[in-house]
């Protein structure tokens, strides 16, 4: 795994006002994110970890302290250049797949391929997650582990350099789950995507080069895998 910082939290604070009572998500939070490597995001509700996957997206600016991609401040960033970035950079997926329901899943894909220039061709990107036969249906006519792969091409069509996904098998069996894990797996050693997993799945962690581990809006420990388990063989 190389060493190179993608993306750098310079004690990232996020408050947030709830009537009268100030609650802070995210208390001064330092993480490096390398170039290519497969990062598990661990915490149980409450924990700040979607606070956290939330900022490193450019979906939510910090309250105080840094937020650096390859050298740009997206911290003091204006809409425009958080725009720019979700756009080009970045790539979600989400637990409940966030699938448009009057179109194709080719037509799902190609909303993402149109935002970017130079984009995986949307029938490529559906064939690579096993759904070049599917191409023609809607939502509706998919099961739930399919419109996850969908949601993945969607995301992967644009060949982001971050690929961010919150519990992206929260929905899903355990079969299936594995399944969406292996796939996210091989995204992120075949394209060099960097892949950012946030879960309360503890099983998961085994699969990742790293593993962050999140407690009342802190990172409590980080860890490395030195022999990341393949997401075939994950019991849970």
């Amino acid at each position: 795994m190389g060493k190179n910082v993608l993306l750098k939290l310079n004690r990232v604070t996020k408050t947030y006002a709830m009537g009268e009572v100030t609650v802070e998500a995210l208390k001064e939070t330092s993480l490096d994110i390398y170039e290519g490597e497969l990062l598990v995001i661990l915490g149980p509700s409450g924990s700040g970890k979607s606070t956290l996957l939330n900022i490193i997206g450019g979906i939510d600016l910090p309250s105080g302290g840094e937020v650096l991609f390859r050298q740009e401040d997206l911290s003091r960033a204006g809409d425009k250049l958080l725009t720019g970035y979700r756009r080009r950079e970045v790539g979600f997926v989400f637990q409940f797949y966030n699938l448009i329901p009057d179109l194709t899943a080719k037509e799902n894909v190609e909303l993402a391929a149109d935002l970017v220039d130079g984009p995986l061709p949307a029938a490529e990107a559906l064939k690579e997650v096993g759904l070049g036969d599917r191409l023609d249906s809607f939502p509706s006519q998919l099961s739930g582990g399919e419109q996850q792969r969908v949601a993945i091409a969607r995301a992967a069509v644009k060949n982001p350099r971050l690929l961010l996904c919150d519990e992206p098998t929260g929905a899903l069996d355990h079969r299936t789950g594995r399944l969406i894990l292996s796939l996210l797996k091989r995204i992120n050693r075949e394209k060099g995507s960097t892949v950012v997993i946030v879960t309360h799945n503890t099983a998961v962690a085994a699969m990742a080069d790293r593993v962050v581990r999140m407690s009342s809006g802190r990172i409590a420990e980080i860890t490395e895998n030195e022999n990341p388990l393949p997401p075939e063989r994950i019991e849970w």
